[in-house]
């Protein structure tokens, strides 16, 4: 995820990037690759940003703490690691935490921000700027918030590829190929959704005003939904999401 974000982030003419990365073989144009922490010498930075394991931010990040300058801004995106852990490690509290989804990857995602307390605003401002670069972002007053997002957009990607293999299951099983029924339930998906995007009304309006009575939707959605159970399911889903994201924390 750090490597799709950095592909967003360049574009940004604010920001100049340094990655250390002993495993990385090329960056996007712009940034600068150093294998090892010692090739940056004795250079400080405005801006951390932690894109590792969490289990490898008690391992790597204290020699980095030096790297800070005074006012400077540790920015992770490790999930499961909270920001007081972070400040003890990197001896600040000026932590901020993003939790990005997929299609941030193509400067489409939806991501959660949250700021200890003594972030600037002008840091809030730079990181609500580098988010709009790959896609939108909510701020949450709190790190409950932010597993509550990782319940909703975080793994919500997970949810509407499994709804879209499914439906494209379906499709088949009416006789058509799988190409076909992809490009049917994908491009139905998207345009639905761009109509949606793009239009003041409710969800529950837009879906009454494609649904004629005792037509072929009502049909269909009497079968989806009548008994509640997408409803329960999703709802079990999220739970179950924020429930995990709550232990990981």
């Amino acid at each position: 995820m750090g490597g799709a974000l950095l592909e967003q982030w360049i574009k940004s003419d604010k920001l100049d990037f340094t990655v250390v990365d002993p495993m990385a073989e090329s960056l996007p144009e712009g940034a600068r690759l150093l294998k090892d922490q010692d090739a940056l010498k004795n250079e400080m930075f405005d801006l951390i940003i932690v894109a590792i394991k969490p289990q490898l931010i008690e391992k790597v990040l204290p020699s980095y703490s030096k790297r800070l300058n005074k006012d400077g801004l540790v920015l992770s995106m490790a999930a499961g690691f909270s920001a007081t852990g972070l400040g003890e490690v990197m001896e600040t509290d000026r932590i901020a935490r993003i939790m990005p989804n997929l299609p941030s990857m193509i400067g489409k995602g939806v991501a959660g921000l949250f700021a200890m307390e003594n972030v600037s605003q002008t840091y809030r401002d730079l990181l609500e700027d580098m988010m709009e670069l790959a896609g939108t972002s909510v701020w949450v007053d709190s790190e409950d918030g932010l597993d509550r997002i990782t319940a909703v957009a975080g793994s919500g990607p997970g949810y509407v590829f499994e709804f879209a293999r499914t439906y494209v299951e379906a499709a088949e099983s009416l006789g058509f190929s799988n190409e076909q029924a992809r490009d049917l339930v994908l491009g139905t998906i998207l345009g639905t959704i761009e109509m949606a995007q793009g239009s003041n009304e409710t969800l529950e309006t837009l879906r009454n005003n494609v649904t004629s009575k005792n037509g072929t939707t009502e049909a269909g959605l009497n079968a989806l939904n009548q008994d509640g159970t997408v409803t329960r399911k999703l709802k079990e889903t999220v739970d179950a999401a924020y429930n995990r994201a709550v232990e990981l924390r």
